[in-house]
């Protein structure tokens, strides 16, 4: 009886150190992010650091959380008049614009999109799932898995805080 009593105080105990870590962690993930590198991983995995001047914002606030990001320095800029098709493919594919909610347990952040600029990223069900790891004024965000399964080569972005 006393052993039973002894594990449950520790089973508890365990439990609320889970749970105020998430919220410490959740705690310190809000607040407004810039991307300040990208590893993409795989057969050939190569690290692009992106300048402070970069385009790029990632709020997160308690529950929610938005990012806005163009994804390639060399985004072109359209014609004020008279952008082709191909013109304006070229300056919207590189946009990435998504924001939804999400959920912190331990070190890892689940999110769901609620809007997105890709309509699939929305489908019901859809989640994506990081490890994620706060360092200073730094956080590296590792994606895991996500409503298909584990991600095989995950393109692994740091961030750095702006606010």
């Amino acid at each position: 009886m006393r052993k039973a009593k002894t594990l449950i105080a520790c089973l508890t105990v365990l439990v609320v150190l889970v749970i105020v870590q998430s919220a410490s962690a959740q705690s310190r993930l809000e607040g407004v992010w810039r991307v300040s590198e990208v590893t993409i991983t795989g057969q050939n995995t190569f690290k692009i650091t992106v300048e402070p001047t970069h385009p790029s914002l990632f709020i997160v606030t308690k529950k929610h959380w938005s990012l806005l990001n163009i994804g390639t320095p060399n985004r072109p800029d359209l014609p004020k008049q008279g952008a082709t098709d191909a013109q304006k493919v070229a300056a919207w594919t590189p946009f990435i614009a998504s924001a939804g909610t999400y959920e912190v347990q331990g070190n890892m952040v689940t999110s769901r999109n609620t809007v997105a600029r890709d309509p699939g990223d929305m489908a019901p069900g859809n989640f994506t799932t990081n490890e994620f790891k706060i360092e200073g004024d730094t956080v590296t965000f590792t994606p895991k898995t996500n409503q298909d399964g584990p991600i095989a080569n995950p393109m692994i972005t740091k961030m750095v805080r702006v606010e």
